[in-house]
């Protein structure tokens, strides 16, 4: 994910921001004001955000002063103005405790706000690094603007108060939050970073005027739907101003492709991620003393296998014990001269390239837009959606927010860097629940009635899909024996392998299944297709086009009309070209490795067309009585995006 969060407490938390994070990272001299601290670190004032503001007498765009920070986050949410609200009643006349009541913002509370981190993707940051003035400018713009859209979206969809007894009642805060944003410029590594911390404070006022406490619980829970919007406002405000387009690339083999700037190499990425690399290696070293580890009686300690939630527990481990010491701070102008020179002599990548890297992506942008056709086909996307969700969800139960992301990212892989309507992703999410989700919900408590916490499955299953592989058993290596004790150092590595190099038995990620899913609704589609159905056919093959990794797009043919009538055949592999594919399986421009091969074709559209008839069925027998008249769209199969495939090797995340 590019949006993180994190708690901020009253007391340690906050001396840690008001010493190192509201100056870049930094390390804040002792008894040298806010302002100052900024300007000696060369990074930006903080500013104030949110439409809660006017209800503090502030505007957005503010300077947040020290006073003011201290207060909303540091004393248990009291008014950023409180000393002066204070002082003013003082002098009226108040006493003490009247005149400290006046400056609070409801109850006191520990937890005061929450720190979302906002990072674009790593060829946004590198244009940002490597371009000229006008460039950086206009990336900084659009990574303003994808902020503020999120922030709107989580005042009006997400923030709640609890109130009342076990906070039964919960409301939107009618007029907004308050946030102040902080921008950096650098990694640990002092390699180019660009991301804000948007320190959200928790107080909001309710309609009767009471200032409660936002259910933190609710921002924790919608931070992927959070990440995936902002991935794809921030990706399409700099295509748009810039004249640009993404592309899917695979950065962890058997999970989702994330969208990058074409055009970018990925050379320049890897420059980037000398903490990944780090990160890495250690993680594999924890593995390994994962599956090895025996107890006293020689028994192991944990699974044999490393699960998802394993591996993601001692990836912030790794993380962690990885971490380097902040670097001193300094001006963004010398930062950009320097990132250039190391990236000229150390990132093997061009030197003429690096300089005009603007060019190369605008030149990669005309050749995928030349191509891919932009269209949103929101009844197929309901279909691919669900199914994503639905596959890569334990038990194939999901919420609301679930399919959100995932139409989210959807939008993100189809429009290729190109806005889209307002409420587009919702209406996507309209069209999966109503069409394609059964709701399940059994609520035992009040929160299980509200719409955002509806527990839904798919109303068609997978099973006919071929069964997740099993989880390889560890055959045991007389050269390396576990350690008799889980202090010791770790097992003897084989001759010839250097740390990170063991192969850690894991279990199977969900993805690639989900993938699989999709191809099966698509063939389905694609084989019952018809001339019956004027323009839906054209419409499937733009969808699929749109979807599709540039490389393997077959020519357009030359009448639209002419391709309606005509029924695809059985088995035709005409939208993939499978030399161009194989060619692409070494490249570092990732595509689909899906070997659809006649008997397999074959065997996905027998699962799917039971798959479709066990779904109206269903569909069928759980319809609302006032649904029964209702006349369903025959259009339950889409096609899933291909996505692009894995190459060999460990690449680290960003």
């Amino acid at each position: 994910m590019t949006v993180d969060i994190r708690v901020i407490r009253a007391g340690q938390m906050h001396r840690y921001y008001q010493r190192e994070t509201v100056v870049g990272d930094g390390r804040r001299p002792a008894r040298t004001p806010l302002r100052a601290a900024q300007e000696q670190a060369g990074v930006p004032a903080g500013r104030w955000m949110g439409r809660g503001l006017a209800a503090l007498g502030l505007a957005p765009g503010e300077e947040v002063a020290e006073a003011q920070l201290r207060n909303l986050f540091g004393e248990r949410g009291r008014h950023p103005d409180a000393d002066r609200i204070e002082a003013h009643r003082l002098a009226a006349g108040d006493s003490p405790k009247k005149a400290y009541r006046a400056g609070a913002l409801g109850r006191r509370v520990t937890v005061t706000g929450v720190d979302f981190v906002f990072r674009p993707q790593p060829t946004i940051y590198l244009l940002w690094a490597f371009g000229d003035e006008e460039t950086r400018l206009a990336i900084e713009a659009a990574h303003e603007r994808a902020i503020e859209r999120v922030l709107e979206w989580i005042e009006d969809e997400v923030a709640v108060i609890r109130y009342g007894k076990d906070g039964i009642y919960r409301v939107r805060p009618p007029g907004g939050l308050v946030a102040a944003r902080f921008r950096h410029y650098e990694a640990r590594s002092g390699r180019p970073l660009l991301h804000d911390h948007l320190l959200l404070s928790v107080k909001g006022q309710r309609l009767d005027g009471k200032w409660g406490s936002i259910h933190t619980t609710a921002l924790h829970e919608n931070t992927v739907a959070a990440s995936a919007l902002y991935n794809e406002l921030v990706a399409s405000e700099v295509c748009e101003a810039l004249g640009l387009a993404t592309e899917p690339r695979i950065v962890t083999p058997g999970r989702r492709p994330v969208m990058e700037i074409a055009g970018v190499p990925h050379e320049l990425i890897r420059w980037t991620a000398r903490r990944s690399d780090q990160i890495a290696a250690c993680l594999a070293e924890l593995e390994h003393e994962y599956v090895t580890a025996v107890d006293d009686d020689g028994e192991p300690r944990f699974l044999p296998v490393v699960s998802e939630r394993a591996r993601s527990k001692m990836n912030q481990i790794a993380a962690r014990k990885t971490r380097p010491p902040k670097r001193k701070t300094q001006p963004l102008a010398q930062l950009r001269v320097w990132w250039k020179v190391s990236a000229i002599l150390t990132s093997k990548v061009a030197a003429d390239v690096i300089t005009n890297l603007l060019e190369h992506a605008r030149a990669g942008a005309a050749a995928i837009r030349a191509r891919v056709a932009a269209v949103v086909d929101v009844a197929l996307a309901a279909v691919d959606v669900t199914a994503t969700v639905f596959v890569m969800n334990e038990g194939g139960r999901f919420h609301r927010r679930h399919l959100l992301a995932e139409a989210r990212r959807h939008l993100a892989l189809v429009l290729r860097g190109r806005r889209r309507d307002p409420g587009l992703d919702e209406g996507i999410v309209a069209a999966a629940i109503s069409t394609h989700c059964l709701d399940i919900t059994e609520p035992k408590t009040t929160i299980g009635l509200l719409a955002d916490y509806r527990l839904y499955t798919a109303r068609w299953d997978l099973t006919d899909l071929p069964a997740r592989p099993r989880p390889p058993t560890p055959v045991p290596d007389p050269d390396r024996q576990p350690p008799a004790d889980p202090g010791e150092p770790a097992a003897l590595r084989p001759p010839g392998q250097d740390a990170g190099e063991w192969e850690i038995p894991r279990i199977p990620l969900q993805y690639d299944r989900a993938v699989l899913a999709g191809v099966v609704v698509r063939e389905k589609l694609r084989t019952t297709t018809t001339a019956a159905v004027r323009g839906r056919a054209y419409d499937v093959v733009a969808h699929q086009q749109a979807a599709m990794p540039e490389q393997l797009l077959a020519p357009e043919p030359a009448d639209p009309e002419q391709h309606d009538a005509q029924e695809p055949e059985a088995g035709r592999g005409d939208a993939i070209d499978m030399t161009a594919l194989r060619a692409l399986r070494k490249s570092r421009t990732d595509a689909e490795a899906l070997d659809l091969t006649a008997d397999r074709l074959r065997r996905i559209r027998g699962a799917a067309t039971k798959m479709v008839n066990d779904s109206r069925a269903r569909a069928d027998r759980h319809s609302a009585p006032a649904d029964a008249d209702t006349v369903r769209p025959d259009d339950q199969q889409a096609h899933h995006p291909q996505q692009p495939a894995p190459h060999r090797g460990r690449e680290a995340g960003h």
